[in-house]
């Protein structure tokens, strides 16, 4: 596979990736999106919350929808249910996710200690969304003890699923030290179907390194949440092309498309803006003066209030393109 081919992928993050933010990272680059996780039981009741998580634009495909649980039946069902739904083009199972939240109900990183059950789920899963694709992502081991990626990934194509994203570090891990991509190489040397590779992609210059393990595409989360560019960046580097970071109004620009499309999307200013807090601290990293911007951004509740602080920033500081950290 030539290097400018390869796909990349927006990593699916509760409470991030929603429709907003995946149109914003599809525009700069990324081109696999999937929703955030959804449980079974959520599915199953059908209620608005849930159809916020699940519902996508057609900007957005192709589109997958995430799921977790760990129970085989009912999670089939709820993928037969999302499908009548909202139609995606693939339905992801999530074996990967560490939180004590999802743990705690048999979902998620949990189901890479009982791989019988893991079987069992995804070939249940695929047997009910045939023919639509099925994919799943996992992490590396439930800690440095176990870890047992390839022999959970061959299980996984054993059970029909199409693709396969690994984050290159354990449960026990959660999202600290570094990610083990001899592991993932592993994998991909081990199964016939893609392997996806997840982890500590923070520019072109390592996504360049990064598919040298022989991985079928890039899946990229945190570096997204400060910097959707990096999937121009990463593009650009896969094609030998030159790259140009943002300026720093480009950055704003961003930021407040995002805010604006939030507010109109809840329907509420103030809610919606102190919901983006967070997500505005992401942002800031690697722009000049990131400190005192961030102590005023994280009380913002307005988008008058944030042209106020984008005004004052831009002013204060020179306009030149920045250089994002990684």
């Amino acid at each position: 596979m030539e290097k400018g081919s390869l796909p990349l992928f927006l990593a699916p993050m509760a409470g991030v990736t929603n429709s907003i933010f995946r149109t914003i990272c599809k525009d700069k680059g990324a081109d696999i999106l999937t929703t955030e996780f959804v449980s079974a039981d959520g599915i199953m009741h059908r209620n608005a919350r849930t159809r916020g998580y699940v519902e996508f634009t057609p900007l957005e495909r192709p589109m997958g929808v995430q799921l977790f649980g760990g129970d085989p039946e009912r999670l089939a069902d709820a993928a037969k249910q999302v499908i009548s739904w909202v139609n995606p083009d693939f339905i992801d199972i999530n074996f990967g996710c560490p939180a004590t939240k999802v743990v705690c109900r048999n979902g998620g990183s949990s189901l890479l200690r009982d791989c019988p059950l893991l079987e069992k789920v995804a070939d249940a899963v695929v047997r009910a969304c045939a023919p639509l694709p099925v994919t799943a992502k996992i992490r590396i081991g439930w800690d440095a003890n176990t870890i047992n990626a390839v022999q959970t990934a061959k299980l996984l194509e054993g059970s029909g699923i199409r693709r396969i994203a690994v984050h290159g570090r354990t449960k026990a891990q959660g999202y600290s030290g570094e990610a083990d991509w001899d592991v993932i190489a592993s994998v991909a040397s081990s199964v016939s179907v893609p392997v996806i590779g997840n982890g500590d992609i923070a520019d072109g210059a390592m996504a360049l390194e990064r598919i040298k393990t022989g991985v079928s595409g890039l899946m990229i989360g945190r570096a997204a949440m400060t910097n959707p560019w990096i999937f121009t960046e990463v593009k650009a580097s896969l094609e030998g092309l030159p790259y140009t970071p943002p300026s720093l109004e480009m950055r704003w620009e961003l930021v407040r498309r995002h805010c604006s499309e939030e507010v109109a999307s809840k329907g509420d200013e103030r809610f919606a803006m102190q919901g983006m807090r967070s997500r505005l601290m992401a942002y800031t990293r690697g722009m000049p003066a990131a400190r005192p911007l961030r102590a005023s951004l994280s009380a913002v509740g307005s988008l008058m209030e944030l042209d106020a602080i984008i005004e004052n920033h831009l002013v204060e500081i020179p306009k030149e393109p920045v250089l994002l950290a990684s």
